[in-house]
């Protein structure tokens, strides 16, 4: 990550993070086959949507939620050989991109909460709980997958 001297500096980088992710389950949903999966991927970016608009609120107003408790980590993720999305790729291994992605997204708030401080620290740090929540999420489905074989 680039040194930024600046809480808007920080915003902007989260928000075009935030941006590209959504743009990245959108494309992908729009080229897969099967019902299902295509929802479950604009399901992905309509969340990764909701955080840029907090995002700008901060930006725009100064303030954040109070965050919550810590999210549990079942560390799945943690050691999943990354893989590259393609439209045809099964359910699971979209699951492995997307649970790495959500990784990454948890430790980028983590990081830009240790640099900000005020309303700014205590927005990325409920990202990084919601990213948790999300990558808790879809670590469990596919712990259940695995288990169901």
């Amino acid at each position: 990550m680039k040194p930024m001297n600046s809480l808007d500096e920080i915003l902007n980088f989260a928000i075009g993070e935030e941006q590209a992710a959504a743009a990245f389950y959108t494309a992908l949903a729009a080229k897969v086959p099967g019902a299902e999966l295509r929802q479950a991927l604009l399901d992905f970016a309509r969340e990764e949507q909701g955080h840029e608009a907090r995002l700008k609120s901060l930006k725009a107003h100064g303030t954040a939620p109070v965050p919550g408790p810590e999210v549990p980590n079942l560390h799945i993720g943690d050691y999943m050989v990354e893989l590259k999305p393609s439209v045809d790729m099964p359910y699971r291994d979209l699951l492995v991109v997307v649970i790495q992605k959500e990784l990454a997204a948890f430790r980028m708030y983590t990081d830009l909460a240790a640099r900000a401080g005020g309303s700014a620290r205590d927005t990325f740090t409920q990202l990084a709980q919601e990213e948790a929540r999300h990558k808790l999420k879809f670590e469990t489905e596919y712990d259940n997958m695995m288990k169901e074989g």
